[in-house]
């Protein structure tokens, strides 16, 4: 460490080294004005750089496909190509680190946070993650690899023990974390709100100081998850450097206290800080007196990125000659997702887009208006449909609506979150209340729906009549990041084009972990069977019937797992009618991971679109139009039906936890190799992907020279036999013999995204070393490449084998961790 920053730490009076452990405000270390330091910022991330505004809202940002979109492109240039252009959005909004990669394991398919992670494979998610924190820091923005660790579930994901052995740990959760450190270098590490083994993550020694800074050499920032932190001198003690977001609970005055308490250790106190001035230095952040200024950046350059990226993500699962889409068709747009753009996932990544482009609208652009017709058939909806409307928000200082008005805004729809401080920062947004009005045109008579749900007691009104009433017996739910009551939802007649005057009553209440407060009312009229019977109709005059369905941001969230894997609502049944009235159908499915098809015999053509990002309707028109190859293969299995999935069990201890225990029993066997151990048939494997053109794969060659080091070359001949352009994956396994102790079937060790021109050739090489055939000796604490035969396959996906030869290791060899 330099000496400026020693002497800097010598120059600091205990209080202002104790200041930087802790947050200033929600986004921002505190500056130390005696010695004329600048303030760290941070935004979130991982598909946006936020900026300071809340997760509604706020300074417009650049909204990249979420993790497991860009993970289904397996391609670690593209992640590298993301994270520069990320670092630029981070840039504009003034800040200096990204809350960014999330590398969490998708060990269960109903994990609400799925989407935001890449992979159900450590090897994968590890190589995509060092890509993308390199284009990040390459040019100048610190990463912060999330969440460490055993973060692979919503629920009670603040308080729950994830129960994982040691050899799990080492050999899955833990590896795309090492890699960030040891290949990326990541300038910071978040710790999870959950417990490992027993002790929160952001008071672990084992993990924080043993493995991540004593094993690995990590010498960036570990900082808490927001409010993350439960305790002052455990977390300073095992590693934890920043409790975030400020003002401090657990630091301050709390941790002066301490230390001269002697519960923490002045020099524990300089290292902490050391690390977080090691940082600033590196970002800038030191030095750093510009004034505060966030910009909304929309880049040409972050446009085509984003199409491009998007398009390569999406997974072509059946195609019975039906796509690409033939020119001149008369095509029926059928789906609750076909006009609304399903860009993102909900929770902490989302971000206020400069613009959402919907299948219908990229559709429009590809093809014309005059091509398409179109029906919704039903909906999707996890809540009743947002309003989305100007409403005036009157602000009092107090839980009461009483008292004078001491500020007013006025917001456009009927969703947000308050944090910090709310009525221009006159109040902590931890104890005020609030009446917001506005009004509702329906479009059609009839029975309508008025749902709230709140962080916080919250009741609607509606033409002055209380309808939905989430404030007499305000019951903790699954909403906002469980902090909120489920939707409360009432009913009332309401006349086409005829204003109904809506109230929303608001007042905070004590919270249970995040200090935040947060409401969102919808309403809406309810489709039914006429609906589904009306699309189908559309799609019987058509040439082709396109079905967009899926999920959405509120069903994909963080704070909140699904309840299954079967569509919301009709879908299934609108699918089913689609087909029966046009055999010639095409699903477009966008969620952030598997859904149950049992429609899937019965169409066509199947794409998995994810949540691609602000360019979402235009990079899904170019795959339908074959402007674009479908570049992705899955980056996780998709079951047939939910009850197949590893982390399944007719014991609540394995999934979903009880008595604030979760026991990863399953092991080593997450995702394919539980699929693969078991005998079962999943319904696409995980590395499966169709595309627009043919490849062939000859001359499996093996280099042995350093097979005494556990090191051998594998290369292999690709060529492109269609008539397009197009990539494949290729994948390599590796399967022990014969080993000393239980191991999966195989394990994936190397893949490379191989594009091609017609008829081009290109020739895939791997390099494995010594821990690709190793496991983990938990009681040698060593790494081992055992002696013994190991069998090499490559393939295009993890139940299609394209060759294999057999490796013969003669010595063992061991690495230190």
């Amino acid at each position: 460490m330099t000496s400026t920053i020693d002497d800097l730490i010598d120059a600091m009076t205990l209080e202002e080294q104790v200041s930087l452990l802790s947050g200033e405000d929600f986004w921002s270390l505190p500056a130390v004005e005696r010695l004329g330091t600048g303030k760290l910022r941070v935004t979130d991330g991982p598909n946006g750089a936020r900026g300071g505004g809340g997760l509604v809202g706020g300074v417009k940002a650049t909204a990249f496909p979420v993790g497991i979109s860009l993970g289904a492109t397996w391609n670690v240039e593209l992640l590298h190509e993301v994270g520069a252009a990320l670092a630029e959005d981070t840039k504009s909004k003034n800040a200096h680190m990204l809350l960014a990669p999330t590398v969490n394991i998708q060990r269960s398919v109903t994990n609400g946070r799925n989407f935001e992670c890449y992979s159900e494979d450590p090897i994968l998610t590890a190589e995509l993650a060092v890509a993308y924190i390199g284009g990040l820091q390459e040019n100048g923005i610190a990463a912060t690899i999330k969440h460490f660790a055993g973060n692979e579930s919503e629920i009670e994901r603040t308080t729950m023990s994830s129960q994982i052995d040691e050899r799990s740990l080492r050999e899955v959760y833990l590896i795309p974390f090492e890699w960030a450190v040891k290949k990326a270098g990541t300038k910071g590490v978040m710790t999870a709100y959950n417990k490992v083994n027993g002790t929160y993550a952001s008071e672990h020694n084992w993990l924080l100081t043993e493995v991540l800074r004593g094993e690995w050499g990590f010498d960036g920032i570990v900082m808490s998850d927001w409010f993350g932190s439960h305790s002052t001198a455990p977390t300073v003690n095992a590693g934890l450097d920043l409790e975030m977001p400020g003002p401090p609970r657990d630091r301050g005055e709390k941790l002066v206290a301490a230390v001269e308490a002697g519960e923490v250790s002045r020099d524990t106190i300089r290292g902490r800080v050391r690390s977080i001035l090691s940082v600033m230095e590196w970002t800038g952040a030191l030095n750093d007196h510009r004034p505060f200024q966030e910009r909304a950046e929309d880049r040409p350059e972050h446009r085509r990125l984003i199409r491009r990226a998007g398009a390569e993500g999406m997974v072509l699962l059946k195609n019975q000659n039906i796509l690409p889409l033939a020119p001149g068709q008369r095509v029926a747009v059928i789906g609750p997702n076909a006009k609304a753009a399903q860009i993102m996932g909900g929770g902490s990544s989302q971000l206020n887009p400069h613009y959402r482009v919907s299948p219908w609208q990229g559709l429009v652009e590809a093809l014309g208006e005059e091509a398409l017709s179109y029906a919704p058939g039903c909906g999707n909806n996890r809540f009743e449909p947002l309003l989305q409307a100007p409403l005036t928000v009157e602000f009092f200082d107090n839980r009461t609506l009483e008292g004078p008005v001491v500020a007013t805004e006025t917001i456009q729809a009927a969703e947000t979150f308050w944090v910090g401080a709310v009525a221009d920062g006159k109040i902590p947004a931890t104890y005020f209340s609030a009446r917001l009005t506005g009004q509702f045109t329906p479009e059609r008579s009839g029975t309508h729906r008025v749902g709230i749900a709140s962080a916080g007691l919250a009741r609607v009104f509606v033409n002055g009549r209380l309808i939905a009433d989430a404030w007499t017996n305000w019951t903790k739910g699954r909403t906002f990041f469980e902090e909120g009551c489920d939707e409360v939802v009432g009913e009332i007649e309401l006349e086409a084009g005829k204003p109904a005057n809506i109230t929303i009553d608001f007042a905070t209440k004590d919270h249970s972990v995040l200090g935040l407060a947060a409401l969102r009312m919808g309403i809406g009229l309810p489709l039914g069977a006429d609906d589904i019977t009306h699309a189908a109709a559309i799609a019987s005059e058509a040439d082709v019937a396109l079905v967009f369905i899926g999920r959405n941001g509120e069903w994909d969230t963080e704070g909140s797992d699904l309840p299954e894997i079967a569509l919301p609502g009709d879908q299934n049944a609108l699918v089913a009618a689609i087909a029966e009235a046009n055999p010639k159908t095409v699903v477009v499915l966008q969620s952030g991971g598997p859904v149950e098809m049992p429609w899937i015999d019965r169409v066509a053509g199947l794409v998995q679109a994810w949540y691609p990002g602000q360019e979402a309707g235009n990079a899904i028109a170019d795959v339908l139009t074959g402007a674009a190859e479908p570049g992705g293969r899955l980056p996780q299995t998709f079951p047939v039906r939910w009850s197949d999935n590893p982390a399944f069990s007719q014991d609540p201890l394995v999934y979903p936890g009880q008595d604030g225990r979760v026991e990863y029993r399953e092991g080593l066997l997450v995702g394919y190799r539980h699929y693969d151990n078991h005998g079962i048939d999943p319904l696409f494997p995980f590395g499966f992907g169709l595309s627009y053109t043919s490849f062939a794969y000859d001359n499996l060659t093996i280099d042995r020279s350093r097979i005494a080091a556990a090191a051998v070359n594998v290369t292999l001949d690709v060529r492109n036999t269609g008539d397009r352009a197009g990539s494949t994956v290729v994948q390599l396994y590796i399967t022990p013999d014969n080993p000393p102790l239980k191991r999966p079937q195989k394990e994936l060790k190397a893949f490379a995204k191989v594009a091609l021109e017609p008829g081009e050739s290109r020739r895939a090489s791997f390099d494995l070393d010594a821990r690709a055939f190793s496991y983990f000796d938990v009681d040698a604490q060593l790494w081992v490449a055992a002696p013994g035969n190991y069998t090499l396959t490559v393939a295009t996906d993890a139940v299609t084998p394209i060759a294999s030869e057999r490796v013969t290791l003669t010595e063992r060899v061991e690495q230190r961790p």
